[in-house]
């Protein structure tokens, strides 16, 4: 029996998804969430072998969060990221992140099936039009890669170390683990970095050093 775990924060979607389910003999869903934080704890308290994860939730535990959290924890399962949109760095970034795949939330029933039972098995899982647009947007971020690096030659040190880790999911206490410094202190550079930057959020900071190759020198 597959020990399914699923996050999204829209109740008509984890309704969706429970059904799509609920007619699978060998698939059993052992719990849900609404947001990052509790999909973290659900994964952790029942050690499912399948996440579905939202990778666009409300609030600040996202799924780019969430699933460095799920994957953090000893044994971790496989996890797939769900979406709605078309968000080809997202696709990107959470598969540098360990994602063993990416599927459109209007997916059919059937296919997400196939899917889930690919995950159990050790399998990814590529939407195949998300496919085809990996391809473009790999080079449309190589066109966007220079202009990225520049931005990020205008933070100080610390500063893009900060954008790094970010980049890696941590929340401000885990970045002042990381760097010897206090909560408050990571918190300054935060908003310091969003705004030199011109970022509304910590997914935008996380795909610009996604961009600018901060991720592949840690």
């Amino acid at each position: 029996m597959i020990k399914l775990v699923f996050a999204d924060d829209e109740e008509l979607v984890r309704s969706s998804l429970r059904g799509m389910m609920g007619g699978a003999p060998d698939i059993e869903v052992v719990g849900e969430a609404s947001d990052g934080r509790s999909a973290v704890e659900t994964a952790r308290r029942v050690h499912p072998d399948v996440v579905l994860l939202d990778i666009k939730m409300r609030g600040p535990d996202d799924g780019i969060r969430a699933l460095r959290g799920i994957l953090a924890l000893p044994s971790p399962p496989t996890v797939a990221m769900l979406t709605t949109f078309d968000m080809d760095e997202y696709v990107s970034l959470a598969l540098r992140l360990g994602a063993n795949g990416f599927l459109l939330k209007d997916i059919e029933p059937a296919a997400l099936l196939r899917a889930v039972r690919d995950l159990a098995r050790g399998g990814a899982v590529l939407d195949p039009g998300v496919a085809a647009r990996m391809v473009r947007a790999h080079r449309e971020g190589q066109r966007a890669a220079q202009p990225a690096r520049k931005l990020l030659a205008s933070l100080s040190e610390r500063e893009r170390e900060v954008v790094a880790l970010i980049g890696q999911g941590l929340s401000n206490a885990e970045i002042g683990g990381k760097l010897h410094l206090s909560e408050a202190t990571v918190k300054g550079y935060v908003s310091a970095v969003l705004s030199k930057i011109g970022a509304a959020n910590r997914v935008q900071a996380a795909l610009l050093a996604y961009r600018g190759g901060l991720l592949d020198q840690l």
